[in-house]
């Protein structure tokens, strides 16, 4: 190989870069900054803790076995992990192949055919058959002057290590997934005893109700209304016993089971809805800790790769090739040192006029990048208002626990003076009963909203990242996306 010769060509191809051109194309997505995003006062009246961030095993500190069996069960069985795992795989494929693409290749091959040989080549002497065999070695490289091949391999890496963290957090959603839907079965047990409460308290003062129309001392309409509340009981039951065969079906499904398996679920221990402390600066920190924000950003570095491979299309190339082998023809000792031959090919490429493919090739991953950036946008937003709405709705659901303690207390002990009264015969039984229903009224208000502590208790953590590490492999090295 001359290289003054090669030299010239590339100089020649440079002077004509311009012929394919990507001037005036560029991406417009801008990435928010976490600490623009101001959160202080929402947050003003929480604790606050730089421990406060959930641990990877969240659930165990809830303090129920089941519970801690169950999600292990869903994280081994469900159905749904597999998806994301398979697509994680594909990914790895993906960035392998674009690793393969920047080496070198080399091959060898064979080959005996038969030919015949015209009389018009007199050194190989009058028209006859005779055998061609050859053997020979290859060698190609693509020298990658612009990088182009590495910002692929790059952008496929980026892809890869997306998907390794969505599949991560499709696990998180699963866990969070089955501890509401354990709390929606606890508040449904719940909601079965206030059921069957109320319907003991509405047949009783239907009987001594019928007793009093026949003693005349009420009526026929009485009665009635006495019978209706006995219906709406029996209908509120079942709709309690409907409640729990739902939990638990919604649990077998989560455990990738059939519903037999939610049959086999002992009834909850009420989840504790203490109040949990805030994280220490959770914008800023937050793009660490939630994985579908870390996926987001790992989106909008492999597209900013992806531009740069683009953008090197534009550019001039230099592959090299060569070729080493032995030919013969005829019945000849093929490895005779005379029969060798060699090809050393530099090949040296220019985009001149294409119809336009490049450009729009480059427009599209231009669009690309401002789709991941919009949507890397769209979720930190999301996660920052999610955050904060979940610790204003836990904050107020304990000012109305607060007060409907008030309620349960006072309704308590209206029940007992009730029950005092009759017994020292001033009032009838069937206002006692009167008074028992305000109770339980109070009971499965307050069944509900401890229902819902616990249910928001577990989309906080949920929305902290469900206690999202990222592994040292797919961590950013830095949150410049830049697409020069």
């Amino acid at each position: 190989m001359r290289l003054h010769i090669l030299a010239a060509a590339i100089g020649l191809t440079l002077a004509l870069a311009g012929c394919a051109s990507s001037g005036g194309l560029h991406p417009n997505g801008t990435s928010i900054d976490p600490s623009s995003l101001k959160a202080d006062r929402s947050l003003a009246n929480l604790q606050v803790s730089a421990a406060a961030w959930p641990k990877s095993d969240w659930w165990t500190g809830l303090g129920d076995p089941q519970l801690d069996a169950l999600i292990a069960e869903a994280l081994h069985d469900n159905p749904s992990l597999a998806v994301a795992d398979a697509r994680a795989r594909g990914a790895q494929a993906a960035a392998g192949a674009a690793e393969a693409a920047r080496q070198p290749s080399a091959g060898v091959g064979a080959s005996v055919a038969e030919a015949s040989i015209p009389t018009s080549i007199p050194a190989l002497g009058t028209g006859h058959v005779a055998a061609a065999k050859y053997v020979y070695g290859s060698f190609k490289w693509d020298l990658d002057l612009w990088g182009g091949q590495r910002a692929a391999w790059e952008a496929a890496l980026g892809q890869l290590r997306a998907a390794q963290v969505d599949a991560q957090a499709a696990r998180i959603e699963l866990s969070t997934n089955v501890a509401r839907a354990y709390v929606q079965l606890g508040y449904a047990y719940a909601q079965q005893d206030v059921a069957q409460d109320e319907l003991k308290r509405a047949s009783e003062a239907r009987d001594l109700t019928r007793q009093r129309v026949a003693a005349g001392i009420d009526n026929r309409m009485q009665l009635r209304q006495s019978d209706s509340e006995v219906a709406s009981a029996e209908g509120q039951k079942a709709q309690a016993d409907r409640a729990i065969d739902a939990a638990r079906s919604a649990l077998a499904v989560l455990l990738g089971k059939g519903p037999d398996r939610g049959l086999d679920i002992a009834r909850p221990r009420l989840l504790p809805p203490g109040m949990l402390t805030v994280p220490a600066n959770v914008p800023v920190e937050l793009i660490g800790h939630r994985a579908d924000l870390v996926a987001a950003r790992w989106r909008v570095e492999a597209s900013s790769k992806d531009i740069n491979a683009a953008k090197t299309q534009f550019l001039p190339n230099v592959n090299l090739g060569a070729m080493v082998g032995l030919i013969g023809l005829g019945g000849g000792n093929l490895f005779e040192l005379p029969n060798r031959f060699y090809e050393v090919a530099p090949a040296v490429s220019l985009p001149i006029f294409d119809g336009g493919r490049r450009r729009a090739n480059l427009e599209s991953k231009d669009a690309q990048y401002d789709l991941a950036v919009a949507q890397y946008n769209q979720t930190l937003v999301s996660a920052i208002n999610e955050i904060s709405d979940d610790y204003d709705a836990i904050h107020s659901l304990q000012q109305q626990v607060d007060a409907q303690q008030r309620a349960l207390d006072a309704a308590h002990d209206a029940w007992i003076l009730a029950g005092q009264r009759y017994k020292a015969g001033i009032g009838n039984y069937l206002e006692a009963l009167s008074v028992r229903q305000e109770l339980l009224l109070a009971e499965q208000r307050m069944a509900a909203l401890h229902a819902q502590q616990s249910d928001l208790n577990v989309q906080l953590i949920q929305a902290l990242g469900g206690g999202f590490r990222p592994q040292a492999d797919v961590e950013l090295s830095s949150t410049d996306h830049s697409h020069s």
